[in-house]
C-alpha cells in the first residue's frame, strides 16, 4: 500500500529525516510516535505529496509520490494538524469547495458528501458557518474532507488534540470506524490513545525508525521484560524453593519480608505472563502454602516509548520545531 524507501529529508544543515523505511500493508490502523522533532509530521508531508524529500522514495499505491503525484495523492486523504477550513463558509459550502479541488464529477458530488456527511455524523452542522462550530466538530469537518472521493488511506495528524474528553472518545470511536474501511495512519502525542485505537505502532527517534510492531509485542523489546508482582505466607526463601521448578522465571526481586510473609517481583521472559501466573498458582496450590496477591504487569507503551528514545511520554508532540523552521 504504502513503501518508504531510505526517506531522507534536510532543512539546511538540520537532518529532519534520515534514512527512513517502511512498508505500510492494507486494512490496519497505525500509530506514528516520536519526540518532539522526531521528524513524524515531515514524514507525513512528504508521503501525502505536500513536502518535497531531501532522497529517497514513496510509493503509494504501485505510485510514485513524486513522480506520479496526481494518482499517487487520488489514494489518500488528509488532516493535517491544523485542519484546512474556511471559517466564513458553511460545513456544506467547503465540502462542495473541496470536492470540486478534488476533481470528483459533478454526478457524484452530491452522493459523496451526503456519504461523509453521514460517516463522520456532522448532519446537525451542516448548514452553520465554521467559524460557529466547536473544536470537535471543526475536527470531524476536517476528516470529512479527507474522506471525500472514498481514498484508500487516510492519515490523521494529531486528530484529537485540543479536545475536551468527551470529544476525544468521540474521535476515537470515529477513527476506529474508519479503520474498518480504511488504511489509517495517525500520529498523536497520547501514547494511550494509540495504544487503544491502533493495530500496528511505528516509533521514529531523531528521524529513524526505531520500532515498528504491533504494540502487544513492542514489550518484549524491553530489557525489563514483564513483570509479576506476588505476595504469600512464606519466606523469602521458600518463595524462591517454590518457585524453583516454574520455567521461565528470569530473576525473583523480594520488596518486602516480615514474620506473616513477603512480596516480590517475578521478572518473566513470557512475552504474556499469564501460563505463568497459572504454574505459580498451582506450584502453591500443591505446596499447600497461601498466595496472597498474583498480578501480572505488562509493559505499558509509555514504558516502551522511554526506553527506545530516552524521552519522557509528555515529551511527544507532533509540533515540531525543527519542521516548523
Amino acid at each position: 500500500m504504502i513503501e518508504v524507501k531510505h526517506l531522507t529529508k534536510r532543512y539546511g544543515d538540520q537532518l529532519a529525516v534520515s534514512d527512513l523505511s517502511f512498508t505500510i500493508t492494507p486494512g490496519q490502523i497505525y500509530g506514528f510516535l516520536g519526540p518532539n522533532g522526531a521528524g513524524k509530521t515531515t514524514t507525513m508531508n512528504i508521503i501525502t505529496g505536500c513536502l518535497a524529500a531531501t532522497a529517497g522514495d514513496v510509493i503509494v499505491g504501485g505510485y510514485d509520490i513524486f513522480e506520479q503525484p496526481k494518482e499517487a495523492k487520488k489514494l489518500i486523504g488528509y488532516l493535517p494538524e491544523l485542519p484546512p477550513l474556511y471559517m466564513e463558509q458553511t460545513v456544506l459550502e467547503y465540502l462542495y469547495f473541496v470536492a470540486r479541488a478534488k476533481g470528483l464529477r459533478s454526478g457524484e458530488v452530491d452522493e459523496e458528501i451526503d456519504k461523509v456527511v453521514e460517516e463522520t455524523h456532522i448532519e446537525d452542522v451542516e448548514e452553520k458557518l465554521i467559524r460557529h462550530l466547536s473544536k470537535g466538530y471543526r475536527q470531524r469537518v476536517g476528516i470529512a474532507q479527507a474522506l471525500l472521493g472514498n481514498p484508500e488511506i487516510i492519515i490523521l495528524d494529531e486528530p484529537t488534540v485540543g479536545l475536551d474528553p468527551a470529544q476525544i472518545i468521540e474521535i476515537r470511536e470515529l477513527i476506529k470506524k474508519l479503520g474498518e474501511k480504511h488504511t489509517v495512519i495517525l500520529s498523536s502525542h497520547i501514547l494511550s490513545e494509540i495504544q487503544a485505537i491502533c493495530d500496528m505502532v511505528l516509533i521514529i527517534h531523531k528521524g529513524k525508525l526505531v520500532a515498528f510492531d504491533r504494540p502487544e509485542n513492542l514489550g518484549q523489546a524491553l530489557s525489563a521484560g514483564n513483570t509479576i508482582e506476588i505476595c504469600a505466607e512464606t519466606s523469602a526463601e521458600e518463595l524462591r524453593e517454590l518457585l524453583q521448578p516454574v520455567g521461565k522465571i528470569s530473576s525473583i526481586d523480594v520488596t518486602e519480608e516480615t514474620e506473616e510473609g513477603c512480596s516480590a517481583v517475578l521478572n518473566v521472559s513470557e512475552e504474556d505472563p499469564g501460563e505463568i501466573c497459572r504454574e505459580v498458582f498451582l506450584a502453591f496450590a500443591r505446596n499447600e502454602k497461601v498466595l496472597r496477591k498474583l498480578n501480572p504487569i505488562h509493559a505499558t507503551l509509555e514504558d516502551i516509548f522511554m526506553e527506545m528514545t530516552g524521552a519522557a511520554p509528555e515529551d511527544v508532540s507532533a509540533k515540531e520545531e525543527v519542521e516548523n523552521a
